[in-house]
C-alpha cells in the first residue's frame, strides 16, 4: 500500500468519524456531538496536509480542535442565538405567565394552593387566601408559580 493510499485510508477513517458523530447528534440532539464531528472533520483534512502523523499526535490535537469548537459554541454560538429568539417563551410556560391574574381554586393555606390557568390547575406558593381570590403570577419556580395578591 502506497504512502498515498494509507493517507487517504487515515482522513476518510476521521471522515467517518465526524459523520458518525454528526448523525449520533440527530438522534440525541443537544449541539455537543456536533462540534465534536466537525473536530473530527477538521482532523480528516489536516490528515491529507500532513500525512504520516503519528497517533498519539493526532489523538491530541483532535482533542484540542474538539474542545475549542465546543469552547467556541458555547461563549459565542449559543448566546448570539439566543439573542435572535423572537420567541424566548415559547418553551417556557410558567414564565409566559408572569403578569397573569388568575383565580385560586384551592385556597393557599401555609403559603400553598392552587389556581387555574385556562383548563389547567397550577400550584401555588404565596400569601394565605380565600378560593374565589384573584391573584398575580409574580415567578416561577420549577412547575410552582409564584403569586401575590392582585391590586
Amino acid at each position: 500500500m502506497g504512502p498515498v493510499f494509507s493517507n487517504l485510508i487515515d482522513s476518510y477513517g476521521w471522515w467517518l468519524l465526524a459523520l458518525g458523530l454528526i448523525a449520533a447528534e440527530l438522534i440525541a440532539p443537544g449541539y455537543f456531538l456536533l462540534w465534536i464531528g466537525l473536530a473530527a472533520a477538521v482532523m480528516g483534512i489536516i490528515m491529507l496536509v500532513f500525512p504520516g502523523m503519528p497517533f498519539l499526535a493526532q489523538a491530541i490535537v483532535f482533542a484540542a480542535l474538539a474542545l475549542a469548537l465546543c469552547v467556541v459554541y458555547w461563549k459565542f454560538i449559543r448566546p448570539a442565538a439566543e439573542l435572535r429568539n423572537d420567541q424566548p417563551l415559547l418553551n417556557r410556560k410558567g414564565d409566559r405567565m408572569i403578569g397573569r391574574r388568575v383565580m385560586v381554586v384551592d385556597a393557599i393555606v401555609n403559603g400553598r394552593g392552587k389556581v387555574k390557568v385556562g383548563d389547567t390547575v397550577w400550584l401555588v406558593e404565596g400569601a394565605d387566601c380565600e378560593a374565589g381570590s384573584l391573584v398575580e403570577v409574580v415567578g416561577v419556580q420549577g412547575v410552582t408559580l409564584k403569586v401575590v395578591a392582585a391590586a
